[in-house]
């Protein structure tokens, strides 16, 4: 299951919110499974190319509060994209090293664009 956690601040206080996307043909491969092992391909690929950080709806790039080559830790807040006039923090998903920031401060970024990779 691929899920995100987001921390999300209204009216002064913080809110931890866990968000699994869910496809309807996973939905069909559970009911039917047997006990079968199941191997993830998601760690391997997060350590060799680096763990993706999208957006998690459309807004405003607010800030940017980490530079390239910066270490952060899981839970750390990286950036601050505003939407429908409220500020949402992205935190770090991973303890890592900044490789790339691909958005800039006042850019304007749609639902999944990526904003950061940390390996």
């Amino acid at each position: 299951m691929n899920s995100k956690t987001y921390h999300i601040k209204l009216n002064g206080k913080v809110y931890e919110v866990e968000i699994e996307e869910v496809k309807e043909d996973k939905i069909n491969k559970e009911e039917s499974k047997e006990n079968k092992p199941v191997q993830s391909t998601k760690k391997h690929k997060a350590i060799s190319e680096g763990e993706e950080i999208a957006a998690p709806m459309p807004g405003n790039m607010f800030n940017i509060l980490v530079k390239e080559g910066q270490e952060v830790r899981k839970g750390d807040v990286v950036a601050v994209l505003e939407a429908m006039k409220m500020e949402n923090e992205i935190v770090a998903p991973v303890d890592g090293r900044v490789l790339s920031i691909n958005v800039e401060k006042g850019q304007n970024v749609s639902l999944g664009d990526i904003i950061l990779k940390i390996a």
